[in-house]
């Protein structure tokens, strides 16, 4: 593969990614009278003054960079389209987010990057066990079932078919009401990371965590592992009606060595955008499961963060969402032509 082929490829992911980004910012500013909503937060503190909450509501908005013009050009009933140069909210979160730097939140006064990197030292272990384990469940299934229990399969089918349609709230709600009740099988914690107990010796702490993350990681997987057992198990239902795969068993390959050597490196293909894009996704779901479960993660800070307007947090959370689709997306592409060589993109 040409090195400017890859260099084009990567850029248009960029470019979409940043086209994404700039769209989401533009309209959360723009839909946003921030100066009425500082004025809100302040009237909250009544030892506050009306003369000291109008000056210190203009102070915010100037510290945060709020009282510039939105974007390059602006337009005014009474002048008309007016340019406004550099000086504008859009090119200066544009300069801070190619340096690395996703603003302050309104809320906290925190930088959002603090804030996020914060929240993933809880979200990236929950998220990661369920990505891994969905996996681990989805290709388990899917080959141990095929061609030798076909009830079996069948009936798996319609579970998994059954557990894809189900939002992930429910499927979260059902398993704390039947494994955290009391009054049904309370064996595991309802909410935390049991982070205020009493510190534990280093060996002892990975089980409290795996303990706590038990019902959490439960609800990823049932999410994500039905539509990746779903697609891999008709791959390779595909893939065994396939010639070679009759030529090894006529040459006394076992049933397991025809779907695990010769069956499932082909079946994998379609598959690989979804197992990809698992990780991104469950970042994604992990908004309903941390803030049921009363996790203290990057998606009961985004949560957190839309209840209370603060949109430079939203902002920074989305940016890690979709860099972590382009990524995946990289990785897809990279994968596939692993794969299967007799694959080439397309300049």
């Amino acid at each position: 593969m040409k090195a400017p082929t890859v260099w084009r490829h990567v850029g248009r992911n960029l470019v979409t990614a940043w086209l994404v980004l700039s769209g989401l910012f533009l309209l959360t500013r723009g839909l946003t009278d921030a100066t009425s909503y500082l004025q809100t937060a302040l009237e909250a503190d009544s030892r506050i003054q009306a003369a000291e909450r109008s000056q210190l509501t203009r102070q915010l908005l100037h510290r945060a960079g709020l009282d510039l013009p939105l974007f390059y050009i602006s337009f005014e009933p009474t002048q008309g389209w007016q340019w406004e140069g550099t000086a504008n909210q859009y090119h200066a979160w544009a300069a801070n987010l190619l340096q690395g730097r996703l603003g302050t939140s309104y809320r906290s006064s925190a930088p959002v990057s603090g804030l996020l990197l914060e929240a993933l030292r809880y979200t990236l272990p929950l998220t990661v066990l369920a990505a891994v384990l969905s996996a681990m469940v989805s290709v388990g299934l899917a080959t141990t079932l095929n061609g030798r229990y076909p009830a079996g399969r069948r009936a798996l089918l319609y579970l998994l078919h059954a557990l894809q349609a189900a939002p992930l709230f429910l499927l979260a709600t059902g398993l704390l009401l039947l494994f955290a009740n009391p009054d049904v099988l309370a064996w595991f914690p309802a909410f935390g990371l049991g982070l205020e107990e009493e510190s534990a010796t280093w060996w002892q702490a990975p089980g409290r965590l795996l303990y706590h993350l038990a019902l959490p990681v439960g609800s990823l997987v049932l999410m994500s592992a039905p539509a990746l057992t779903i697609q891999l198990d008709a791959a390779l239902q595909h893939e065994l009606r396939q010639p070679y795969v009759a030529t090894a068993r006529a040459k006394g390959a076992a049933p397991s060595q025809v779907v695990w050597r010769h069956a499932l490196r082909n079946a994998l293909l379609p598959t690989i955008t979804l197992l990809t894009e698992l990780l991104p996704n469950l970042v994604a779901g992990a908004v309903v499961v941390e803030v049921l479960f009363a996790l203290p993660g990057m998606g009961r800070l985004l949560a957190e963060a839309a209840a209370t307007q603060d949109y430079p947090v939203l902002l920074g959370g989305v940016t890690l969402v979709v860099l972590a689709r382009v990524v995946a997306q990289l990785l897809a592409d990279a994968l596939y032509l692993r794969t299967d060589p007799r694959i080439r993109l397309q300049a």
